[in-house]
């Protein structure tokens, strides 16, 4: 069990996700912008950074390179999602969403070439599944014919690359520094950025910021921020090449499950695909022989 560390935390992060995905999908309401969201999300990076600090006595690293590396993997993830807030305005967010699906092919090309890491037979085929999966449960087929420039196509790449590297620069940094302190200047930067969140907020038309509204998103929002957290861990012990696509491949794989369930939707065909390749590039990668060169 101990070689399979990463495996836990990697799931723990699936479920969590799968389950803020679901959660979204079913009370997701146009009364909270997206922005808003964002900033409550913020927030709630506190409750698992306190416990994860609190974890290790309160051992913060300061030293240069630590706030370097881990302010620079807190604005690669929060960073991206404001290119996001602008892509989806500026262009079609199925096309978008399916796009930036495949940010873990970034982190697998620089792990392969950086860090040298490598998988057998097993593994190559579960992340090929995985990543054929991703781009099957965001994309959703429509009739729309508006021409939207290639603004929208750049800032996908940007958010694409971003959320690659920030995968990659997880892993490199847990080999110099605690993964504690990685997540504190993680949760320092998403709550740097509110303000760019709030001021990019469109406050016309009817909201809804009532107390219940905010915290019943809140109690969603834990749910990714936690997940957030496992998922340094799953870096730290696993490799990267592995952790990238069983993470973003499961995530999607329970959110669109459980969404079915809840709302008893039938769906379509892609995402049916996308379900079973996903199903079987999880069992496969959560079987890949993982070596103990990582372990602490």
């Amino acid at each position: 069990m101990q070689s399979k560390r990463w495996l836990v935390y990697a799931l723990i992060t699936t479920l969590t996700w799968g389950l803020w995905g679901a959660l979204t999908a079913v009370f997701a309401s146009e009364s909270v912008p997206s922005t808003v969201v964002y900033s409550i999300w913020a927030v709630t990076m506190i409750v698992p950074c306190i416990v994860a600090l609190k974890r290790i006595g309160w051992k913060l690293e300061v030293d240069g390179r630590s706030i370097f590396l881990g302010c620079a993997i807190g604005f690669l993830g929060s960073g991206g999602q404001m290119l996001l807030f602008y892509a989806v305005n500026s262009g079609p967010a199925y096309l978008i969403f399916p796009i930036v699906s495949l940010s873990p092919i970034v982190t697998i090309i620089l792990s392969f070439m950086l860090l040298k890491e490598r998988t057998g037979w097993l593994g190559i085929t579960g992340i090929v599944l995985a990543l054929m999966a991703l781009p099957l449960f965001e994309y959703s087929p429509t009739n729309d014919h508006q021409h939207y420039g290639v603004l929208w196509f750049v800032l996908a790449l940007a958010v694409l690359f971003a959320w690659g590297i920030q995968a990659f620069c997880m892993k490199f940094s847990n080999n110099h520094m605690s993964a504690e302190s990685i997540f504190f200047y993680m949760t320092v930067t998403a709550l740097a950025l509110i303000p760019v969140a709030v001021a990019m907020t469109n406050f016309d038309g009817s909201l809804d910021f009532s107390a219940n509204t905010l915290l019943k998103t809140a109690a969603i929002q834990v749910l990714n921020s936690i997940g957030a957290l496992c998922l340094v861990y799953a870096f730290r012990y696993g490799k990267a090449i592995v952790v990238a696509p069983l993470a973003n491949a499961g995530a999607p794989l329970i959110s669109t499950v459980l969404t079915i369930l809840l709302l008893s939707v039938v769906p379509t065909t892609v995402k049916i695909i996308g379900i079973i390749l996903a199903t079987i590039a999880a069992v496969i990668l959560a079987m890949e022989p993982e070596d103990t060169e990582h372990e602490n």
